[in-house]
């Protein structure tokens, strides 16, 4: 069950957006989400003492949407791995004011060593090309955690498992890298913009304020200040974008069409 409302209030605040725009899908963000991490929590069973969940800090990669790790035999989740092959791994980012706030990923599944060795070593020392003096130590081996279930928590009230079929088909959106970029620009360079997107194209047709707080392939999402609090806005670009100039002309160009709505002359 996808969730992108969070459960607690006691009746539901009616959108100030058309909720049909176009949306990533928790596949498509968790894949997206996953592309920009490079560490994550490895969690084993323990050997000994038996039966308890082991959490280690490793490094990551991933080959075809399956996590890889180039671990030693001397580490404690190898031995674990070793007796029981059912792992997850909790990958996160960080940056937000409230760590709570953060999209996180638990992907579970079986850990074995990578049956295609070269495949597994091509994925991890592209994001890990330091790795590559002590790879072939004869300690070190590349594994590789098949998934067979994702949890996606995108922060607050978004959140869903979301199957092992999904996750595979899904592809880290391409504006994923330049986001955290565009975002900044937008929000201190451009804020008397943001207004003006939700007065034209949204209910919030009184707000003087708004925060740019995401931006994908298929349309961007605001933080809109009214009286009754802050507001989510999410709008479509008119066609998907695949590049940072993309992002520019589409946000360009719906910044005059909202000036020509509002009747606001042209600068």
């Amino acid at each position: 069950m996808t969730n992108d409302a969070h459960a607690s209030p006691p009746a539901r605040i009616a959108p100030l957006y058309d909720e049909s725009v176009a949306t990533p899908t928790h596949a498509e963000r968790a894949r997206t989400l996953a592309a920009l991490l490079k560490t994550g929590t490895l969690c084993t069973l323990s050997q000994d003492p038996p039966g308890y969940p082991y959490g280690s800090f490793v490094t990551v990669a991933f080959d075809r949407g399956h996590p890889v790790f180039l671990i030693s035999e001397l580490a404690e989740h190898t031995k674990n791995l070793h007796g029981d092959p059912r792992a997850s791994l909790m990958v996160a980012e960080g940056g937000a004011d409230d760590p709570l706030a953060n999209g996180r990923i638990t992907l579970l599944g079986e850990c074995t060593k990578a049956a295609d060795r070269d495949a597994a070593a091509k994925a991890y020392l592209a994001q890990h090309p330091n790795a590559a003096y002590y790879a072939d130590f004869k300690d070190f081996a590349y594994w590789r955690l098949e998934v067979s279930a994702v949890r996606y928590i995108g922060g607050y009230g978004r959140m869903s498992w979301v199957s092992a079929r999904d996750w595979l088909a899904a592809e880290p959106d391409p504006i994923g890298p330049h986001a955290a970029g565009i975002l900044a620009h937008m929000n201190t360079d451009h804020a008397d913009a943001l207004p003006l997107y939700c007065r034209a194209f949204s209910k919030a047709t009184d707000i003087d304020e708004a925060t740019m707080t995401g931006i994908d392939r298929y349309g961007f999402e605001m933080s809109a200040k009214t009286k009754e609090g802050p507001r989510p806005i999410r709008l479509a670009f008119p066609e998907s974008i695949a590049t940072p100039t993309d992002a520019r002309k589409a946000l360009v160009a719906l910044l005059h069409a909202a000036r020509a709505k509002l009747g606001i002359a042209a600068r």
